[in-house]
């Protein structure tokens, strides 16, 4: 079997979860004697747009071929005909059986289409509600408004021209532009609706996303299944953890302020007693000096230590990472599909603070392998994270548990994981 999978980013130019699941996704497809290729995007703004550059990921002695259109320019397109003419020379060069598309943003709708009259088997997997929302976490920017981020409770295309689009109105004919975007985004949902019975399966990491999809689109029951991630347990063996003074509190992430990073400061910046917040991910120039900035506003007490640190390899987390952490903390503001760091952080036994929302809820279980907060309220973070400076036996408790949906509190492996997937591809 010949499988291509695709995906929006590829390690190390994109490093988010869906990008990393993509790539130890691959790596393991490969090891079991599978021929594998990948088609991704770059953003190279000296060559022309949609050039393809050919290269590969070299891992242990295997070789995987990387297709990467350059996407230096395009922006909220979710068709593109340049993409379009470069994904079906790949498709007549690779021959491929199964096309497993992981995600379509910054690349092109029309791919799905494509890969359909290949003849190709096509299978989906959902890594958060971009084919419903056009902006991907059912989160409305609510541009020049004072409350802005608002959570959105369904796709209306005149709803998300006003709250979402309203950026691109240029205040001279506000009127035609509400018209052309709501237009906009009506187009982008008719051609979604038209692909969706192209698909032969779309897989679920977590059962919220699978039931919101199912809601939102017209797909029929049995064409959605939920399937967990799959990691790589071998990554995740050894955490040799130092105690320290102050119990440490983890970040890892993207510095974007969907993932609420905003709050977790606000929240650190409340507790009593000695504690250490370590914040890991790439340092964004749009949004990482401002966090920086509100730290110095809140004027920590010197007993209270902000630390940044930088993007790591996802092969490293447990020295780099989870070496150096008592508890990690995830604050999105959007319903998260499946995070992979819960799953990473249970593997290594670490308890996880999470909003009691979406699928970040549904693998951390109050008291039991964690806590939650009420989503969005920094004050409610700040009370959960007391109970772990109040009481850091309760971390070492928390932490036993791990993974909820297993009786040993081991995440699904990769091999169990790709084992799964498999049978969907024969399927």
């Amino acid at each position: 079997m010949k499988i291509l999978q695709v995906i929006h980013g590829y390690p190390m130019r994109f490093n988010a979860g869906s990008e990393i699941y993509t790539q130890m996704l691959v790596h393991n497809l490969v090891r079991k004697g599978y021929e594998v290729a990948v088609f991704s995007r770059i953003e190279n703004p000296f060559i022309p747009d949609y050039e393809l550059i050919e290269e590969v990921d070299e891992f242990d002695t295997n070789h995987v071929p990387l297709f990467l259109v350059n996407v230096a320019r395009q922006k909220d397109r979710y068709q593109s005909d340049g993409v379009d003419a470069q994904f079906e020379k790949v498709l007549a060069s690779f021959n491929p059986d199964v096309v497993n598309f992981q995600h379509l943003n910054h690349l092109s709708l029309g791919l799905v289409k494509l890969a359909s009259e290949f003849e190709s088997k096509i299978v989906f997997t959902l890594h958060d509600f971009w084919l419903a929302c056009p902006r991907g976490q059912f989160l409305q920017i609510n541009y020049g408004e004072e409350n802005c981020y608002q959570l959105c409770d369904g796709q209306e295309d005149l709803k998300c021209a006003t709250h979402c689009y309203s950026r691109y109105h240029t205040g001279l004919q506000l009127d035609a532009d509400l018209e052309y975007w709501t237009n906009w985004v009506s187009s982008r949902q008719q051609i979604i609706r038209k692909f969706i019975p192209l698909v032969d399966t779309f897989i679920a990491p977590s059962q919220q996303l699978l039931q919101r999809m199912r809601d939102e689109l017209p797909m029929h029951n049995d064409q959605i299944i939920y399937l967990d991630y799959g990691f790589d347990l071998s990554r995740l063996e050894g955490r040799d953890r130092k105690k320290e003074d102050n119990v440490v509190f983890g970040y890892i992430g993207t510095h974007i302020v969907a993932k609420g990073i905003d709050l977790l400061i606000r929240a650190f910046a409340e507790l009593d007693g000695k504690a250490t917040l370590r914040i890991w991910g790439r340092t964004r120039s749009e949004t990482t000096p401002y966090l920086k900035q509100l730290i110095d506003d809140l004027e920590l007490p010197p007993r209270l230590t902000v630390e940044w640190r930088p993007e790591y390899r996802n092969s490293q987390i447990v020295p780099d990472v989870f070496d150096q952490v008592d508890v990690i903390v995830i604050t999105s503001i959007w319903n998260e599909n499946s995070p992979l760091v819960i799953h990473e952080a249970q593997q290594c036994r670490i308890p996880v603070i999470t909003a009691k929302a979406g699928g970040m809820a549904e693998y951390v279980c109050h008291e039991k392998n964690g806590l939650l907060f009420t989503h969005r309220d920094y004050r409610s973070l700040a009370e959960q994270m007391q109970r772990m400076v109040n009481n850091p036996t309760l971390i070492e408790n928390l932490g036993q548990r791990g993974y909820l949906f297993s009786e040993d509190g081991d995440v699904l492996s990769m091999e169990e994981h790709i084992q799964q997937l498999l049978e969907v591809y024969h399927q």
